[in-house]
């Protein structure tokens, strides 16, 4: 019988525990940990946005800020109208000291939803 579990030899039923384990291991302060579960996962099916997303706010909580803008870049580029990924990817580059491109995905953050966060954030007052 082929082994159609993805490139790890795990079932999938593995990677979605391994999935929720990271989100236990980011709720508990531990980004590094479920970076490393959601690296397994993301290479068994590497089309998992949720996935890629949550490793996303893995290497923010754990200031890999380069690989968090990578992260949170393909997540955009395959849910463009994604206002937490916006929001999220404007917070990385405040953080890297790039304040233009922060204050743009603030603002398109806002526009797809104008949470009170979204809005504060994207200055549409100055």
């Amino acid at each position: 019988m082929p082994d159609t579990s993805g490139s790890t030899g795990r079932s999938p039923e593995t990677h979605v525990i391994d999935f929720r384990a990271a989100e236990q291991l980011l709720a508990a302060r531990d980004p590094r940990g479920a970076v490393k579960l959601l690296d397994e996962v993301i290479a068994a099916h590497p089309e998992n946005t949720a996935a890629r997303l949550l490793r996303a706010r893995a290497f923010f909580a754990a200031a890999q800020l380069r690989p968090a803008e990578l992260e949170f870049s393909v997540v955009l580029e395959r849910e463009p109208d994604n206002a937490y990924a916006h929001f999220a990817l404007a917070r990385t580059y405040e953080r890297q000291g790039r304040p233009d491109q922060a204050i743009r995905h603030f603002r398109l953050a806002a526009a797809l939803d104008p949470k009170p966060q979204y809005v504060k954030a994207a200055r549409f007052d100055s």
